[in-house]
């Protein structure tokens, strides 16, 4: 679980690296005027469903909109009864009844669990918290079992873990940590499932088998991790993280490992994004969005246009577009791009 940083974080900060013309990109159109982010990633999803929709799903307050993004219109609005800001959007195709589900989770610590064909709510799950807020929840498929995963922030209650049909078959003990996001990695190799933290000051994996902490990736800040994806480099597993202190971390996945810290202008960081591998998409709260090439450590180019702080996005392909960008700022304004990255 040791700390160790590569060659690489002696490179330049972005202070000093010269902006290449890398990146070209096209504003598209603002998709919604409505939408509300509750500070973290994944308040809105993108996939297509089994019925041939190019969905976009994002909380609007306490409902749930869903918009076609191929024919660019609306759907439908969906009032959520929780009487409370939707605080999570995730989405998952369950394969065995070839059904498009969708969790959403409110700040009263309410869950329901949608079927988006009719808009069917298949289960909702009341108090799950005793306190504090329920900021994130995700699927986990395990011996064609479906599960659902949620968190707890302010509230220092365990990571709870529910069947499809709401009943609550364990917790995981995280130390009363107060965790904000929460998402699975399955790895292959293993044939394991991790559990994976954002937290005030640090980032963790479980083992989901045995509920014990895998690692703390742990770089004695204090700030709020926002966002984590996960990076598979030739067998190397990256876990990659952004926090409101400014700084992108790479760490070693399987060793606890410090691989790299790159410093990015403008505060706080949000959302990030992966694209093509190589590439990370990070939103600002300096109404920007920046470019990484990871593998050199360099910021490669930035997306003007909103006016306040990017909190999440999304990557999309769009037939008439090709590679597209969804970007939502920290108001109820989300923007549609597009993107092309030159080699």
């Amino acid at each position: 679980m040791g700390k160790k940083l590569s060659k690489k974080n002696n490179l330049p900060n972005e202070k000093n690296v010269n902006i290449s013309n890398k990146i070209n990109y096209e504003f598209i159109r603002d998709i919604a005027i409505d939408s509300y982010s509750y500070g973290i990633d994944n308040t809105m999803v993108s996939f297509k469903s089994i019925d041939d929709i190019l969905y976009f799903i994002y909380s609007k307050k306490n409902s749930i909109v869903s918009y076609d993004l191929i024919n660019n219109k609306k759907i439908n609005e969906i009032k959520d009864n929780n009487d409370a800001c939707i605080t999570n959007l995730k989405h998952y195709f369950h394969q065995d009844k070839r059904q498009d589900l969708i969790i959403s989770t409110s700040i009263n610590n309410n869950l329901k669990l949608w079927k988006i064909q009719n808009w069917e709510c298949l289960l909702k799950i009341k108090r799950i918290n005793k306190d504090g807020d329920l900021r994130s929840a995700c699927f986990l498929n395990l011996n064609n079992q479906i599960y659902i995963l949620t968190s707890n922030i302010f509230g220092k209650e365990p990571i709870k873990v529910f069947n499809i049909k709401g009943i609550k078959i364990k917790e995981i003990n995280n130390s009363k940590d107060e965790v904000s996001y929460i998402d699975i990695y399955y790895d292959n190799q293993s044939s394991k499932p991790y559990v994976l933290t954002g937290n005030i000051g640090f980032v963790k994996s479980y083992d989901y088998n045995n509920n014990k902490v895998y690692h703390t990736y742990n770089d004695n800040d204090h700030a709020n991790h926002y966002s984590l994806r996960i990076k598979n480099e030739n067998n190397l597993i990256k876990l990659i993280e952004s926090s409101e202190d400014g700084n992108i971390r790479i760490w070693d996945f399987h060793t606890g490992m410090l691989l790299n810290k790159i410093y990015i202008i403008n505060g706080n960081l949000f959302g990030i994004c992966l694209w093509n591998s190589d590439y990370l998409f990070i939103g600002c709260a300096g109404n920007t969005i920046k470019i990484l090439d990871i593998e050199k450590s360099k910021i490669i180019g930035k997306i003007d246009g909103h006016n306040r702080s990017v909190l999440v996005l999304i990557k999309v392909n769009i037939p008439k577009y090709g590679e597209c960008l969804i970007s939502q700022e920290n108001g109820e304004l989300t923007k549609l791009w597009k993107i092309k990255l030159n080699n």
